[in-house]
């Protein structure tokens, strides 16, 4: 059967596609790479404004390199997710539904490996800099943000590092700042994947070699925020979603692979015990950051580019951007597979954009209490067990317990909901020092510093407390009118005057 999702094979295909639903703002007018343009994709976010492609940017107006702003973000309200279905393949206007649809229906499918291409044709390979010719400072990036500590080249782009037994190849999204011509500040948390592989290298008292892919095909930054379990290769997933393998090269200093159409490879190895001062840098939560510590070293020892290459920037803060829709979308899609493969009657999760991420959503089926008759704590602490158990749910700190009814990308909607159904003395079920993230700002020093704190579900379910002919019904436009008054209102709607 052939798989309908469309693959856009390279950024480039992306860009076009976003001008073709009108979601991409060309900015010919010199920028400047110094605050300015972090802070017009900041205001991008904030309208819902098309990403912005910046061409000119001051300092740079003759290297033909350019600037992609907000890749991820949110756009405007008759298609709000149309760079998330986009890039994942679906049509511009497709639901949160749909994706996490076709997300889930990919986890069960066997994983489809990168399929090597000629280097020689390959568009990454279009200028090769090795030795004295690296200069990271050659590209356009930004400091984004007032606070930041330096220029972060790496916000939006795939960290590819392999074990040194090379049975798995992890590729993921940590942010990285230019510390040098030929050096990188690199975030590497030890729970996360990318840590756990350089702890291996590092335990053999040897550089964990890496490349960094940046621009590259737009399904690759989804994939590398998936939660898959650990060995699990985020390109295999991949391939498993289009129905066919990425395309790949070997990288030029390092023995790995490379996407082929990336924009621009970074290539080198992360020093065992050599740190530089990294940050601050403001993160997902959404609050300005302070805190400036030593991180490991990033020795680049080439980087390969295309013509004209395009640099993705994203301006991390308050929702919505690209932490809360990349990372957002896909725990949101490994959450509801993992709940079902439990054998829990769910019918839907999301993240909602909006909390920071910190709070998910998960609707059980309109139909639950009949389908397994216990209580609705019962069900929010079998819920709790699933999604607090790993590392799709590290994340998570509060989880909203809804039923069906309520569409969980609406966040009107899930705020109703909130308030209305959860019991304000009984409607949560705790869970203390589970395994956690560490930038939430309510966190205390000690709960940072163990990646453990208390979660909690709110139980904001309704079917085991009513009969079912008396369960509350929404009073809304749909369920409050009889269909021909609903059918009347519609079709005489200009009639009365509204545009």
């Amino acid at each position: 059967m052939r798989n309908p999702l469309k693959h856009l094979k390279s950024l480039r295909e992306f860009v076009a596609e976003l001008a073709a639903v009108g979601e991409l703002q060309r900015v010919d007018r010199e920028v400047d790479w110094n605050l300015e343009i972090g802070a017009i994709i900041r205001r991008s976010y904030d309208l819902r404004a098309p990403a912005p492609l910046f061409e000119t940017v001051t300092g740079y107006r003759d290297s033909g390199f350019r600037v992609l702003g907000a890749p991820g973000g949110l756009s405007a309200a008759h298609h709000p997710l149309a760079r998330i279905a986009l890039a994942l393949g679906l049509s511009h206007d497709a639901t949160g539904r749909d994706i996490m649809a076709a997300i889930v229906a990919a986890r069960d499918r066997a994983g489809i490996p990168p399929r090597v291409v000629d280097a020689s044709s390959a568009p990454c390979k279009q200028h090769i800099h090795r030795g004295d010719d690296v200069d990271l400072f050659a590209f356009p990036t930004p400091l984004i943000h007032g606070n930041d500590g330096g220029r972060y080249i790496q916000t939006f782009g795939m960290n590819i590092a392999r074990t040194p037994d090379g049975s798995w190849t992890n590729w993921s999204i940590n942010r990285m700042m230019i510390a040098g011509r030929d050096t990188l500040a690199c975030l590497i948390p030890g729970p996360q994947h990318l840590g756990i592989i350089r702890d291996m290298w590092t335990r053999r008292g040897e550089p964990m070699p890496i490349a960094l892919a940046l621009g590259v095909e737009p399904g690759l930054p989804y994939a590398g925020a998936m939660p898959l379990p650990e060995g699990v290769d985020e390109s295999h997933f991949l391939g498993a979603l289009f129905g066919e393998g990425i395309e790949v090269v070997p990288a030029e200093t390092v023995d790995l692979l490379v996407p082929a159409t990336a924009e621009i490879v970074i290539e080198g190895h992360i020093a065992v015990d050599e740190t530089v001062p990294e940050g601050p840098m403001n993160e997902y939560p959404g609050y300005n950051a302070l805190e400036r510590s030593p991180k490991p070293v990033f020795h680049v020892s080439a980087i390969t580019h295309r013509d004209n290459a395009i640099l993705p920037v994203v301006a991390a803060g308050p929702p919505v951007e690209e932490d809360h829709t990349g990372t957002g979308t896909m725990h949101a899609a490994e959450l509801l597979y993992q709940l079902r493969k439990a054998g829990l009657p769910i019918a839907a999760t999301w993240f909602s954009y909006e909390s920071a991420l910190h709070w998910l959503l998960v609707a059980a089926r309109s139909d639950w209490h009949e389908t397994l008759p216990i209580s609705s704590a019962e069900l929010a602490k079998r819920v709790g067990e699933v999604v607090f158990s790993g590392k799709a749910g590290f994340g998570v700190p509060k989880v909203l317990l809804v039923e069906d009814d309520i569409d969980l990308t609406d966040v009107n909607e899930v705020v109703w909901a909130f308030a209305t159904r959860a019991h304000p003395e009984h409607g949560e079920v705790h869970f203390a020092a589970e395994p956690t993230a560490a930038l939430s700002v309510y966190l205390s020093e000690a709960e940072q510093h163990s990646y453990r704190a208390g979660k909690v579900i709110y139980n904001c379910l309704l079917a085991d407390l009513f009969e079912a002919s008396r369960r509350p019904v929404k009073g809304n436009f749909d369920s409050g009118w009889p269909p021909e008054i609903r059918d009347r209102v519609l079709g005489n709607w200009h009639a009365y005057g509204y545009r």
